[in-house]
């Protein structure tokens, strides 16, 4: 059994807390990344796991044993660290047999878990060859293979694709998926990189500040964010964020008024302020409002900035009434606070400094306290039909 229990685990150096009270259980055969932000605490929460730094307050429990209080060769874990660290005058073979071989391992069963690691990352016929006559992806497999052959309860992975460029990283997230699910086993792995999250994980616990803010599926976490942290580090581009106050018929913004029905909200009423928050793929052209059922009435923007991707174009938009800046004039920071981000196919005829009115999706639009940063809603009801359905001729636009 690979499962992984932390129970209020802190570790703090003085002054500095560095993880705060941290509980995650993990099941046995998850594949689950920590990911968060440099220095929020999520290598010193491996570490802690793998014996490397012990924690200030809490328990650690692998495969039903209190792990603690013990050296990290007792842990029954292997890790990957980020620097591959090979032997540079040793062979694959002996790279990959060495903490076998130290461990005095019978000569034969050193052979078979070898033979049978290096089939497992695709590293047959590789065994002779030295460090040097292989590619950053093929030595960071063997580093993997030499983790794979303690046959250990759990993985402990510390950003290992992350001195690898952009093309390996991606071939090695998919050869990554495949090893745990041929080896069927506990997978911890640590990245600030939310692409990697996203795509290998079972779940995902995002920390910020040394502290758990969400620990969920990937998509849970990236359609209903717990709190503005969570909402505006999973998604790339950015969510975007918008504060208003709450008034009886929805939310009024500096730039822009969204309807709906407050009073189906527990613990909200009217003169509450809140952070509206909508991803760029959640914004659409009044034009296209008919492929969303729920809209908001007409924003007024003018485009800014067009950034096309290939399969979509972010349109960086410019919200409310402003000038615009000539003469060699700059735009105001002012004007930054009131940007609005959306995605477009790449074959719409938008074009820069031009005027447009685009519309949010409601079913799809969130609502965040914003003085704690707590999620209230990831939807707004408001009964629409008729011309408001599709934003045109709607009366009382704001």
């Amino acid at each position: 059994m690979g499962e992984v229990i932390l129970e209020d685990v802190s570790k703090r150096y003085q002054d500095v807390t560095a993880v705060e009270d941290m509980n995650l259980h993990i099941e046995d055969g998850e594949f689950v990344t920590l990911v968060g932000p440099s220095g929020c605490g999520k290598s010193t929460t491996l570490e802690t796991i793998a014996g490397l730094t012990k924690p200030t307050e809490g328990t650690i429990t692998i495969a039903e044993r209190e792990v603690t209080d013990l050296p990290p060769k007792d842990r029954g874990i292997a890790m990957v660290f980020q620097n591959i660290a090979l032997f540079p005058h040793m062979d694959v073979y002996d790279n990959i047999s060495f903490g076998l071989r130290l461990r005095d391992y019978e000569t034969e069963e050193v052979d078979r878990r070898v033979e049978r690691a290096a089939e497992i990352v695709q590293l047959e016929g590789m065994l002779d060859r030295m460090p040097d006559e292989m590619s950053g992806g093929q030595r960071q497999r063997v580093a993997i293979a030499r983790a794979i052959v303690r046959e250990p309860e759990v993985f402990l992975m510390d950003e290992p694709l992350a001195n690898l460029d952009a093309k390996l990283r991606v071939h090695m997230r998919t050869e990554l998926q495949r090893l745990h699910k041929e080896l069927d086993a506990t997978i911890v792995y640590v990245t600030h990189d939310q692409a990697e999250a996203m795509t290998m994980s079972s779940r995902i616990a995002v920390i910020n500040k040394g502290e758990l803010q969400q620990f969920a599926p990937p998509l849970t976490c990236y359609n209903e964010p717990a709190n503005l942290f969570v909402a505006g580090f999973i998604g790339s581009p950015s969510m975007n964020f918008a504060e208003g106050n709450v008034d009886e018929t929805g939310l009024a913004t500096p730039d822009y008024h969204v309807k709906f029905e407050p009073g189906n909200l527990p613990d909200v009423a009217p003169g509450d302020t809140l952070t509206l928050g909508v991803r760029p793929e959640d914004v659409h052209l009044r034009e296209d409002a008919d492929s969303i059922a729920n809209p908001t009435e007409p924003i007024d923007a003018r485009t800014d900035v067009l950034e096309p991707m290939g399969d979509e174009i972010f349109v960086y938009l410019l919200t409310g009434e402003r000038e615009r800046a000539g003469g060699g004039g700059m735009e105001t920071e002012a004007e930054d606070a009131h940007q609005l981000l959306m995605s477009v196919d790449p074959d719409s005829d938008v074009d820069i400094d031009e005027d447009v009115q685009v519309v949010l999706d409601r079913d799809r639009v969130h609502l965040f306290d914003t003085a704690t940063g707590d999620a209230i809603a990831h939807t707004l009801e408001f009964p629409v039909s008729g011309p408001e359905a599709t934003g045109t001729e709607a009366e009382g636009d704001d």
